[in-house]
């Protein structure tokens, strides 16, 4: 399965100029703990880095600075990990685990956003496939039954 198959289209994104605090305001307008940072690039909206809300704590918050005067280049993290959305699941997932991180965001072929994936994405992926191949099973046992009475 690829990976843009499980992703979320509804990404919420800044400019790498959005003040925290803007920052902030957009997560809870929108329900969303991260913000993919994004540049314009011949009309794409390219990943440039992620800020989490953990960001805005660690960071800023517990450190007393000012959330009003501190951009999110300041605190995003740059080492920005992507997929492809043609990329497999696993591979993705293994690269996840391998980096530590918990949300990346997806691109088309050309750098272009087209979607995140967390690893709760993943959770769902994972808990639907072993359900289904549960059925089987149950599947088996049903065609068996009826193939016996003939």
């Amino acid at each position: 399965m690829q990976i843009g198959h499980i992703c979320s289209n509804n990404v919420i994104t800044c400019s790498s100029n959005t003040t925290v605090l803007e920052a902030a305001q957009l997560m809870r307008r929108n329900h969303v703990g991260t913000l993919i940072v994004v540049e314009e690039v011949n009309g794409m909206m390219v990943p440039q880095g992620i800020v989490t809300d953990r960001d805005i704590v660690v960071v800023v918050l517990a450190e007393g600075l000012d959330p009003k005067s501190i951009k999110v280049i300041d605190i995003m993290k740059v080492e920005l990990m992507t997929a492809v959305e043609t990329e497999d699941v696993f591979e993705t997932v293994e690269r996840m685990r391998f980096k530590g991180v918990r949300r990346i965001p997806i691109v088309d072929k050309m750098g272009g956003l087209v979607g995140i994936v967390s690893v709760d994405d993943i959770w769902k992926f994972l808990s639907k496939e072993i359900s289904e191949l549960a059925d089987v099973t149950t599947r088996q046992q049903t065609r068996e039954k009826v193939a016996r009475r003939r």
